[in-house]
Order: C-alpha cells, then sequence, then structure tokens
C-alpha cells in the first residue's frame, strides 16, 4: 500500500493505494471518523455494489458500524438535483447523525452525488471516497469537489467538502470496460500536461508499452505491471494533493502555473462538447481527451506552444484508447456552450492553455480571438 496525503491542516486526510486496500476500509474509518459514529450509509450505483458492495459492507461491519445503501443510476445524466433529493430522503431514513458517515462507492458521479448530499445534509456529515474507476481514483475524489448538474450547465450547483479519507483499490479497475479505462488516461494525461513533465511521460511510456488489459491478465509480468499501475496512480494523486493543498478552493485572484484552476485544462471545450452531446455520447475523460487538443492547437496558433509538443500531446492521447469521434459535431453550438462555462469570470472564459508539456498558462479569453477558437475546434475535433 502507498499512503498519500492531502495535506490541509486540521482537514488534512490520506489516500491509500494499491491492490486489495477495499478490506482496510472498516479501519480506515474508524480511525478518521469520530468516535461516536455508529452508521455508514453507502451510496453506490447496481452495477458496482454488485461487484464490491458485499466486500465493502462487510468490513465497516467489522469495525462495528452499521450499514445501509442506496443505488442511484449509473451515468453522468443521473448526477442531478432530482438523485440528490432522493439520496438525502435515504440519509434521513438511515437516521444517520452528526457523527455518522457517507461512504461514496463507485466512480466520479457517485463521488460527486454523495459527496455534495454529505456536504449539505445536516449542514454536513463526513464522508469517505471509495473511488472505483480508475478517472476517480486520483482526479474527482481528491480534492473535496462536489456537484451536480442542471438545465443551465454541468456543476453548476455543488460544494468544497472534503473527504476523512480516500480509498483507492486497484483491483476495481480489472473490471472496467475499456471506455472507462480510456476517459481516465486522459485526465491523468492532463495532469501531466499541465505541470509535470516527467509524470506525463511515465504514464504515456506506461500507456504505449503496457500490453492490453486481456493479455496482462495471462502474462508472467502481470504482477509488476499491477505493480507500476499503483505507483502511477499514487504518483497522480500525489500531484493533485500537492496543486490542491495550495489553492484548495480555486481561488479566482490566481493565474499561475500551480493554481487549481489549471486542472482545468481541456475541460473547456470538453465540457461544451458533453453539453452539446446531452451527456450522452462521451465519458468524462474522453470528452476531456478532445478538449486537450483543442486547447493545445489554441495555443499552438497562438505562439505559445510548439507545434512538436502538440504532436507529442496527440500521440499520448491516442495512447490512452479510442474516443467516441467528435466529428460533424457544430462549431457554433460547441462554442455557445463554452461561452456558458461556469469558470467564466466577469463575463470571459479562462482558457488553460500550454506553454511546453508541463508548463500551463491560464489566458483570459479575450485575449484568445473567436476566429482562433473556431479553427482550433475544426482542426482538433474535425467539428463542422
Amino acid at each position: 500500500m502507498r499512503r498519500v496525503v492531502v495535506r490541509l491542516k486540521e482537514r488534512s486526510y490520506p489516500i491509500d493505494v494499491g491492490p486489495g486496500v477495499l478490506s482496510t476500509l472498516g479501519a480506515v474509518a474508524r480511525a478518521h471518523l469520530p468516535a461516536e459514529a455508529a452508521r455508514v450509509a453507502v451510496v453506490s450505483n447496481p452495477r458496482v455494489f454488485a461487484l464490491y458492495g458485499a466486500d465493502a459492507a462487510a468490513t465497516l461491519r467489522g469495525a462495528g458500524f452499521a450499514v445501509s445503501h442506496w443505488l442511484m443510476g449509473d451515468g453522468e445524466r443521473f448526477k442531478s438535483l432530482r438523485t440528490a433529493e432522493r439520496c438525502l430522503h435515504f440519509l434521513s431514513g438511515s437516521k444517520l447523525e452528526r457523527a455518522d458517515a457517507v461512504v461514496a462507492l463507485g466512480g466520479g458521479v457517485v463521488g460527486d452525488l454523495a459527496g455534495f448530499a454529505a456536504s449539505v445534509y445536516l449542514r454536513g456529515v463526513a464522508f469517505l471516497q471509495v473511488p472505483t474507476t480508475l478517472l476517480a481514483q486520483f482526479d474527482s475524489s481528491v480534492g473535496g469537489k462536489t456537484g451536480v448538474n442542471t438545465r443551465a450547465g454541468k456543476n453548476l450547483v455543488g460544494a468544497f467538502h472534503q473527504p476523512r479519507a480516500v480509498v483507492v483499490d486497484t483491483d476495481t479497475l480489472r473490471t472496467l470496460p475499456r471506455r472507462e479505462l480510456t476517459a481516465g488516461w486522459c485526465e491523468a494525461l492532463k495532469q501531466g500536461a499541465v505541470g509535470d513533465r516527467r509524470l506525463f511521460e511515465r504514464t504515456r511510456r506506461f500507456l504505449e508499452r503496457g500490453p492490453r488489459r486481456e493479455e496482462e491478465e495471462e502474462s508472467r509480468q502481470g504482477s509488476r505491471l499491477e505493480e507500476e499501475l499503483a505507483e502511477i496512480v499514487a504518483a497522480q494523486c500525489a500531484f493533485k494533493a500537492r496543486i490542491v493543498a495550495g489553492d484548495e478552493r480555486e481561488d479566482l485572484s490566481r493565474t499561475d502555473a500551480r493554481s487549481r484552476r489549471v486542472l482545468n485544462f481541456g475541460h473547456t471545450v470538453g465540457h461544451a462538447l458533453e453539453a452539446v452531446t446531452n451527456y450522452r455520447r462521451f465519458r468524462h475523460g474522453e470528452a476531456v481527451g478532445h478538449g486537450m487538443i483543442a486547447a493545445a492547437e489554441i495555443s499552438k496558433r497562438l505562439g505559445l506552444l510548439d507545434v512538436s509538443e502538440l504532436e507529442s500531446l496527440r500521440g499520448a492521447v491516442r495512447a490512452a484508447g479510442l474516443r467516441p469521434a467528435a466529428g460533424g459535431l457544430d462549431v457554433a453550438a460547441i462554442v455557445a456552450a463554452i461561452g456558458a462555462d461556469k469558470k467564466a469570470v466577469g463575463g470571459s472564459v479562462r482558457w488553460v492553455l500550454l506553454e511546453r508539456i508541463g508548463r500551463a498558462r491560464v489566458v483570459d479569453g479575450r485575449e484568445v480571438p473567436a476566429r482562433v477558437v473556431r479553427e482550433s475546434i475544426r482542426a482538433a475535433l474535425g467539428a463542422r
């Protein structure tokens, strides 16, 4: 097991990473929840709970907790106020008190919604993250951002609510569909691209040389690859933890390369792609993969990024896996959705662009000509 700590003074918390660490969930919960905690409410979805729910409940009961569970729908469209209201009714029906806790068992959608419900129930109860998708394991489970989507846009309603602990069992990645792995690796490449070239190259090399999952299970090198996978996930968590510790609430006055805002690289176009396709065509990480190439195209056209760096990013994103095509989408609709980005300040979008792999720059949207945005989207996505 590898332990990474998110250092937020009295609200610091551990991230435990490794194969089989789900079995430690009860002990972790007992160590990081109030001594008075007696009940734990597990929020998950049917597929994940069928795979890991019994084990999670067993380890929690073994630590002396009364355990209840509730299952939400699987998919981004269920990350809504309506679902959150149903979750809150469940928490109330489970008789959770202020000392008790919520456990989010699943991917980013489950974690975001369960964390949001925990943040508002009884004006805030503790929660723990048990992410089961690659993307959630180093990204959405770390940093305390919770929220739901509305018709007006993605994550427009939410709260900062840090977990008490994060338990990352890399064995859960064995049951992930290929697309979920692709989505996660796109976000992993994003983190290296904006702030750590060595992490970017390490991740890219793993993707380029690693055998397919099916082959890995039969490979003599399987244990070594699993070890390397756990090390990369832990390194990704450590990178995110450093960013969060230095800028927990994404300070609007900061535009430096270590601000939390740089983690939005690829998200301006990525969120727009999700919106114009009603959250049904792309996994979040897949949309971010397209969005990174679009942002890098803008960077190149503004003279910030060398073409060789753009091609390096393209190659790494290709190595992450196939994504649904974005060609045929209407550029005007994408640009309109970009205009509704919740990260806008003073009515202007803030683009996260690249100076080089490992170095990001936050740029006021007024400094990026509309023509450059349209041309870059067409070049990156094949949109019309």
